[in-house]
């Protein structure tokens, strides 16, 4: 009569629906030296409960978080990049040269770096507008999917009254 009990009460424990009492009665149960020889796997888990419930956390627990400044840091470095960036060639006159002045060797370097810029453009453009057609597939896509649930809401409503008119016609026969 007992082992029944404590297996029906282990069939709770395994789909979490004991109370605490019951859960008490599973433990004291299990700290008995006797315990029936296909539940002793239970046995070692209750031990371990009990042994685990005795245990305390000893550290002391930070209750302020560590800042972290190397986001600050970041910015600050940045900032000082840009402004490097900005200061050294106005500060060393930076001379440009013109047209004239180039090599015809630099000058067709120039004109085949436009030419690549002008082709990447090109092609990013073109990536740019097939991102755009996805976009469009991606909300029609999403049209479809609202209109499929419409259409199962539509049938779940359909068979909730079909079944009940089938019950109406059977209690009246």
């Amino acid at each position: 009569m007992v082992l029944n009990s404590i297996e029906q009460l282990l069939e709770k424990y395994d789909n979490g629906e004991t109370s605490l009492k019951e859960e008490q009665q599973l433990k004291a149960y299990f700290a008995q030296d006797e315990v029936a020889p296909h539940l002793e796997s239970y046995k070692t888990m209750f031990q371990y409960f009990n042994s685990t419930q005795q245990e305390q956390y000893t550290k002391d627990v930070p209750l302020k978080p560590r800042k972290s400044y190397i986001y600050q840091w970041i910015s600050v470095a940045a900032v000082a990049v840009l402004m490097l960036g900005i200061i050294i060639p106005s500060v060393f006159g930076g001379a440009t040269l013109t047209e004239d002045e180039l090599t015809s060797e630099q000058q067709m370097a120039i004109q085949q770096t436009k030419e690549v810029f002008e082709i990447i453009g090109e092609k990013f453009n073109k990536g740019q507008s097939n991102v755009a057609v996805l976009s469009i597939a991606s909300s029609n896509f999403e049209k479809g999917a609202e209109q499929v649930n419409y259409i199962s809401e539509l049938s779940e409503t359909s068979n909730k009254f079909f079944k009940s008119k089938k019950a109406k016609t059977n209690k009246n026969k």
